[in-house]
């Protein structure tokens, strides 16, 4: 626990503690961006004059924590001088880096050329700057200034990107040469070093998304950005600063500098790639909901407070709308979706659910709000994939089983754990077609188990499922509706790519599921719930993290850097709130 003290002034007595918190850089998780729906900003009053505390602070909290003087901090206002304390969450998560990684050319953007005093003749040249055209014309003052290398050194290695000089070095350092391919997803980030002239991935490193502080969701943190006048800036230096932490990371674990990294790729949906780069996003969060740019940038590092090389570069690879960002476009990289002769469905999974759909090349895509229980939030027990998550869940007439992530005491469930669990409730009877938890007497009734039907309880006229009494671990109705408006928003998502390019289930080749979260998913639990179609069972792909293989890949190959706009270019996007019948199709994908 930490402890912190506010002096909050007259004109800031109309402001609540997150907000507060938020402007002198003291970090509290804060999911639905302080609208008071989450719960999840507890704080403990020490002392100091604030308001009383609210109904919707007593619906989240439990007795005891009121008694101890824990209030929610974006319902909590206060005058003069306020003491706080706030719980440090430290535990680990489980995050994925890694995916399938498709045989690529190996030909790099990023080249170094090792140039000798022999092959550098001045004698006849009327100025240094002529000399340094001879290597490569260019307007750089920079690059210009260093001309003195030139001339005092008996080699010196050229920086290129693609026919453009962007550096000279001392010396022979063509040995050093690196990049860095980037995911930034919603709730994670992945960077990993790579080694641009032998094409080698040295390493990885992750981190949980730091903006998660300020909204769980890409709409959230949109929300954020309006209400703020300064919250675009807050959210671009707060994941500004975590690629920083992650290849500074990357770079002393490995013994590599950053002058050494030349190009960073980066793939992300549409709304982090716009924080990223400091554009608003206003247009993506209102009606038509179009984006300011979906195309690949090319941008100077510096420019954006990345410290790697001097002349070092950052391309973010293209989008195709608001909702299907350059992280899904390079997952059809991966995949090879625009070059198959068969039908696939590629599904990523997380809190946007993103599908694309392949008919032997023609390439439709819709994007889906599944919202974050598929990632533990939103769920009265639900965590993130860390330690001490209940990650695996068999239920059985006789006992009830759990796994947790690093084989820690059950804290919470995670996504993968949620969905385990609700198609184990499915398949012992512990719920109906419509999701409705069962009484206690009818489960008793239907599996004649006394030890499931134990598990049934009513509190305060809301039933739930208890997982573990010891531990204090449930399921509520509300939970189980959260992840059927989940899966059911996926399930119609596909339904309707299939009636858009009149296809069957039948027809169907491949079933690819990409992402940080879909990895970590069974297929059991997919069908399970109803996400996947049984007879779709055997021919379910994992690739796993796809947005950051993709990025690896422009880092990687000049050729996939020409293709891959194209590629975008050439993504149907399908609006599915304007589909005729689409409210009944979402409405029938509820059941299980």
């Amino acid at each position: 626990m930490a402890i912190y003290k506010v002096d909050i002034s007259n004109k800031d007595a109309k402001r609540d503690l997150l907000d507060l918190f938020i402007d002198r850089n003291i970090v509290l998780e804060s999911p639905c961006g302080g609208k008071g729906i989450c719960g999840k900003c507890k704080i403990k009053l020490i002392s100091g004059d604030v308001n009383p505390i609210t109904e919707k602070e007593i619906a989240f909290l439990r007795e005891d924590e009121i008694k101890e003087g824990y209030r929610l901090a974006c319902l909590t206002f206060g005058r003069g001088n306020v003491e706080v304390e706030i719980e440090e969450k430290e535990a680990k998560h489980k995050i994925l880096s890694d995916g399938y990684m498709p045989d690529i050319e190996f030909n790099p953007i990023i080249t170094k050329v090792l140039k000798k005093s022999e092959d550098l003749v001045v004698d006849n040249l009327d100025s240094y700057e002529d000399l340094l055209c001879t290597i490569n014309k260019t307007n750089d003052l920079n690059l210009i200034g260093k001309m003195n290398k030139i001339v005092r050194n008996d080699e010196i290695t050229a920086v290129y990107s693609g026919d453009d000089l962007i550096d000279i070095e001392d010396g022979n350092t063509v040995d050093k040469s690196f990049g860095v391919a980037i995911d930034i997803g919603t709730t994670t980030v992945v960077a990993s070093l790579i080694d641009l002239k032998e094409g080698n991935e040295v390493g990885s490193d992750t981190a949980i998304n730091p903006q998660k502080e300020y909204g769980l969701d890409v709409l959230t943190r949109i929300d954020f950005i309006n209400r703020r006048e300064n919250g675009l800036e807050i959210l671009k230096n707060t994941i500004v600063d975590c690629l920083n932490k992650l290849i500074g990371n990357l770079c002393e674990e490995h013994k590599v500098e950053r002058k050494n990294i030349y190009e960073i790729c980066i793939g992300a949906n549409t709304t982090m790639m716009h924080i990223l780069l400091g554009i608003s996003t206003e247009t993506i969060g209102r009606s038509p909901y179009k984006p300011l740019f979906v195309n690949e940038k090319y941008i100077n590092a510096k420019d954006m407070g990345i410290n790697i090389a001097e002349g070092g570069k950052v391309y973010c690879l293209p989008g195709v709308s608001s909702y299907i960002g350059a992280d899904i476009v390079a997952g059809v990289m991966v995949s090879n979706l625009k070059y198959t002769d068969k039908n696939v469905l590629f599904i990523d999974i997380g809190t946007n659910g993103e599908i694309v759909l392949a008919k032997k090349g023609k390439l439709a895509s819709c994007s889906c709000a599944a919202g974050p229980a598929f990632e533990g939030m939103n769920i009265s027990c639900g965590m993130r994939a860390a330690e001490g998550a209940i990650e695996e869940i068999n239920i059985s007439p006789e006992k009830i089983t759990l796994k947790t992530i690093g084989n820690k005491k059950p804290v919470g469930i995670c996504g993968s754990g949620i969905l385990e669990l609700i198609s184990e409730l499915w398949r012992n009877k512990l719920i109906g077609k419509t999701g409705r938890i069962k009484t206690a007497e009818d489960v008793l009734k239907s599996t004649e188990s006394e030890v499931l039907a134990s598990c049934i309880e009513d509190v305060d006229k809301k039933r739930r499922v208890v997982i573990s009494r010891e531990h204090n671990i449930y399921i509520t109705q509300e939970d189980i509706r959260q992840v059927q408006l989940a899966k059911g928003a996926i399930a119609s998502g596909f339904y309707s790519l299939l009636e858009t390019l009149e296809l069957s289930m039948d027809d169907l080749d491949e079933v690819i599921i990409s992402g940080q979260f879909g990895k970590h998913l069974k297929i059991s639990s997919l069908v399970g719930v109803g996400i996947i179609p049984k007879d779709l069972e055997n021919k379910v792909t994992y690739i796993g993290n796809s947005s950051k293989t993709g990025a690896l890949m422009c880092l990687t190959s000049k050729n996939v850097r020409k293709e891959i706009q194209q590629v975008a270019t050439d993504i149907d996007y399908f609006e599915l709130s304007t589909k005729d019948g689409y409210e009944r199709l979402f409405t029938k994908c509820l059941n299980f």
